[in-house]
């Protein structure tokens, strides 16, 4: 039968990882500093990520196509290098097809004379844990799914009693889906686009960065309707004349997504209104912050 799959054109590629937490099958991931297809088995062909390679190092190709073989995709893939056989298998496992992980080892081990690399090391590394990390099934392949241990500094001690803190929000609704761009409060306002996890990460969110804002909160990986996002950011920006927009964001790669719609909607408007990109860890602190 004739099936479309990725291809990704590794000259082309810079390994930006705009494309990664695009592909919801988690066929793609950055392999030793390029985007790699790890496996056709769950490529749907749809092209999700083909929008955000700036480089247009994905394409969509044709091919008449057997039933899934795994000795053949393995042969594909041994030449690519152990660590992206190694993120292969991962993805069988993750996805339950140890059927076909087996087969590819098996295949390994009658061929392990030939191989590029040792077969027990690729076993191992398989198998092996990332510290403060737990690989969880149907993580989809994105990296900003894992599971990550968070040790906090402990705080002070004080003779202070303790204080609420002042909440620093302006407005309600702050959901995207749900914001009036036509409210009042954002005329002329400095408006925060921030993803959902932000504000739990920083602890200092309301009063470094919320405090005098408005606010809009979105996750562009698990939302739905993203298009009715830009809609929104054009008209804050033409109708409500925002000043400035401040997109923070987490240092996983799926919240890229996010500036991308701000500076797509930006181009979009009539009027321009500066930019401004922050990058959180996970543990909260500041990584990145310059104006785009």
């Amino acid at each position: 039968m004739i099936r479309e799959v990725v291809k990704i054109d590794e000259e082309l590629c810079d390994g930006c990882g705009n494309c990664i937490p695009n592909c919801h099958e988690g066929a793609l991931q950055m392999i030793d500093g390029k985007a790699r297809l790890i496996s056709d088995l769950l490529c749907d062909g749809l092209g999700a990520c083909i929008g955000h390679c700036p480089q247009g190092a994905i394409t969509i190709e044709k091919r008449e196509a057997e039933p899934y073989d795994e000795v053949k995709a393995i042969q594909l893939i041994i030449p690519k290098g152990k660590n992206t056989v190694v993120a292969h298998l991962k993805h069988l496992r993750d996805h339950n097809e140890t059927g076909y992980m087996k087969e590819a080892i098996e295949y390994m081990r009658a061929n392990k004379e030939t191989l590029p690399f040792d077969l027990n090391e690729v076993i191992r590394e398989m198998h092996k844990p990332k510290i403060g990390v737990m690989n969880h099934a149907h993580a989809g392949g994105c990296p900003g799914s894992q599971s990550r241990t968070i040790q906090p500094e402990p705080q002070k001690p004080t003779s202070e009693a303790t204080q609420d803190v002042p909440s620093q929000l302006r407005q309600w609704p702050v959901q995207m889906h749900l914001i009036n761009p036509a409210a009042g409060y954002f005329k002329n306002s400095d408006m925060v686009l921030a993803a959902d996890c932000v504000a739990f990460a920083m602890g200092d969110f309301h009063s470094k960065l919320l405090k005098g804002k408005t606010l809009g909160i979105a996750c562009p990986k698990l939302d739905n309707g993203m298009e009715i996002y830009m809609e929104k950011i054009i008209r804050l920006i033409d109708e409500a004349q925002i000043n400035t927009l401040t997109v923070v964001m987490m240092e996983v790669p799926c919240c890229g997504g996010l500036l991308q719609i701000a500076q797509r909607a930006s181009s979009m408007a009539s009027r321009k209104v500066p930019i401004k990109k922050l990058v959180i860890s996970v543990a909260g602190e500041t990584l990145s912050e310059e104006w785009v």
